[in-house]
């Protein structure tokens, strides 16, 4: 079992997503400890991607700064070696099927083990094509995050089944990015969820206000937020890691 559970043992959790490398590493392992002092629970690392389909413009344009900059897989997998030398607060990658295949998708999560990665999300591939990851993430004990969205309908109760780590409950249609109101019957969804497995779900896209993640979390374990802290952090300059900080104390459900 990974170290996942620990994020939500007795409370809600509060999981912020980080594009590593934008601005540039240095950056984003001073964000990511910063958050974690404030109270992050588990931290979403990003990986960059040329074409980040889930993604709406402002995640997409730190994917953009990120690889700019210079950054590739095997320097992300050195920053998470860095962040582990100071905290084992629970990490998962969030990238992209392309990005695991190009680096070899043995090798990827035998290199995710030895850094320290719990878990990964990939948006881009469905749960009937996850046995192509799947037996690599089970060897190096990788848990495969899966993904429910408001489309998933008559998917839910067995996506549920076999679900690792926790459950991604996509809030709403389209690409992530903050909305003014969440509007999806997500009570429902939660609910097909839990009949079906003790596992957590943690909800996402479209969360940015605490507000909103209080809600999120009374009906579910968790939020999840990601572009409205990538703005955060690309308002900010050398206070990003400071306002982070305040932000995601704010936010905690």
């Amino acid at each position: 079992m990974s170290k996942i559970y620990k994020a939500f043992e007795n409370k809600k959790a509060f999981i912020p997503f980080i594009t590593c490398g934008d601005p540039d590493l240095e950056t984003t392992k001073k964000c990511v400890l910063e958050m974690i002092k404030a109270g992050a629970d588990l931290v979403e690392l990003g990986i960059p991607f040329s074409d980040p389909t889930a993604e709406g413009p402002v995640i997409q344009g730190a994917n953009e700064i990120a690889l700019k900059g210079g950054v590739t897989t095997d320097k992300v997998f050195g920053l998470v070696r860095e962040l582990r030398k100071e905290t084992d607060t629970p990490f998962v990658f969030m990238t992209y099927a392309n990005v695991v295949y190009s680096y070899g998708a043995e090798k990827f999560m035998a290199e995710c083990e030895e850094a320290g990665i719990d878990g990964i999300i990939l948006p881009d591939v469905p749960f009937e094509e996850k046995e192509e990851f799947l037996p690599y993430c089970k060897k190096y004990g990788v848990d495969l995050i899966s993904m429910i969205a408001p489309t998933s309908s008559d998917r839910i109760a067995m996506i549920a089944k076999e679900a690792e780590g926790f459950i991604y409950v996509v809030s709403s249609l389209g690409v992530t990015g903050t909305r003014s109101e969440i509007t999806t019957d997500l009570d429902s969804i939660i609910k097909v969820i839990r009949e079906n497995t003790d596992i957590p779900c943690a909800i996402g896209f479209g969360i940015s206000t605490p507000e909103q993640a209080k809600k999120m979390a009374a009906i579910s374990d968790g939020a999840i937020v990601g572009s409205a802290i990538i703005r955060i952090l690309e308002e900010s300059g050398s206070e990003a890691p400071a306002k982070l900080a305040e932000y995601v104390s704010s936010m905690h459900p």
